[in-house]
């Protein structure tokens, strides 16, 4: 039996004011409804930055630097392939590469990597967020169409969720003035859809925005979904302050669960919502299995963005299968796209 779909308002007001074992009773059940087999899953990637340069300035961020800084790096493709090849061995299935705003990337610097890199590995490029693809084609003199489909041909196959931040032009303006705008990252993410490209989708809360501002950016996410089906998962994360202009105090456990079970209840149309180990650890991350999460996320054989402001955990694949068998699920290793590669049982009694 389909369940009603509900509206920003009952979202709204279940931020604001319901219990936390409610929240976790029905974003479990919604969970549940859509993956009713005992299985959670993971993904075995790593993120690399290969620059981080980046003209941006985002209040939020402690990883840039800005152009000309003695610190500012662009990777070689040595160094890439290098990064690949470790990761690779380690049962890597998925690259993630997103960096900064550099206005000296112009797009044959990526397709010439992505050629690259698809000559030599059959990974799953999973790369560049939806501003950097305004940054690229803008600097390159190119339509955001023309831009994605020449990557896509490059070897780009997906696009992550960064650079969302929350979906609404007032708080970007005060935290992320200089990348795009809400309404440019959806046209992004739409035409990655009318490529035949999937993508996911995430949001980082806690910057000071409302919680109304959470329900818009769930909202607006939702309507794409709606119209294109482009997104394989969403992830919410909290913002982390350390070494960040924007500091103020990391959002808690509770408004994390919260947040996180409020997002799988009002994103019915989104198969996946991904756990956030890597800014919550590993027993948080576990208790979202029970607040709406269906998969822990990636092993992060290399993280850079959030170890920057100070918080920095690791976790290998045997721990995340650890974790989620102790939830009491399976553990299944996934693909980008959330196709099993291996499940592996929890053990009974």
């Amino acid at each position: 039996m389909r369940v009603a779909r509900i509206g920003p308002e009952e979202a709204l007001r279940m931020l604001e004011e319901a219990s936390l074992p409610e929240l976790g009773w029905r974003a479990d059940s919604v969970c549940t409804g859509k993956h009713p087999e005992r299985v959670r899953t993971y993904v075995i990637d790593r993120n690399i930055n290969y620059t981080n340069v980046c003209t941006s300035g985002c209040r939020f961020c402690a990883f840039f630097k800005p152009p000309g800084h003695s610190d500012g790096y662009v990777l070689t493709d040595d160094q890439v392939l290098a990064k690949i090849d470790e990761a690779v061995a380690l049962g890597a299935t998925q690259v993630l590469m997103q960096g900064g705003l550099n206005p000296d990337l112009r797009i044959d610097y990526f397709e010439h990597l992505f050629a690259l890199i698809k000559r030599y590995y059959a990974v799953q490029l999973h790369c560049l967020s939806a501003p950097e693809i305004v940054h690229i084609a803008r600097v390159s003199g190119l339509s955001v169409t023309d831009a994605l489909a020449r990557l896509k041909e490059a070897g780009l196959d997906s696009l992550p969720g960064g650079g969302a931040e929350i979906l609404v032009d007032g708080v970007r303006a005060v935290v992320s003035p200089g990348k795009c705008t809400a309404g440019e990252w959806i046209d992004v993410m739409r035409t990655a859809a009318g490529l035949g490209m999937r993508a996911t989708a995430t949001m980082v809360f806690g910057m000071g925005e409302s919680l109304a501002d959470r329900v818009a950016h769930l909202d607006r996410v939702r309507s794409l979904q709606d119209e294109t089906d482009v997104f394989t998962a969403f992830i919410p994360w909290p913002f982390q302050p350390g070494n960040t202009e924007l500091g103020g105090s990391a959002a808690g456990a509770h408004d994390y669960l919260r947040t996180l079970a409020v997002s799988r209840i009002y994103l019915d149309n989104v198969d996946n919502v991904q756990a956030s180990w890597v800014t919550q650890g590993e027993r948080i991350a576990q208790l979202a299995l029970r607040f709406g999460a269906n998969d822990i996320g990636s092993t992060m054989i290399e993280e850079n963005v959030v170890a920057a402001t100070g918080v920095s955990h690791r976790l290998s694949e045997d721990a995340l299968i650890g974790l989620i068998q102790q939830a009491g699920f399976d553990a299944a290793q996934r693909s980008t796209l959330y196709d099993t590669i291996r499940v592996y049982p929890r053990k009974k009694g």
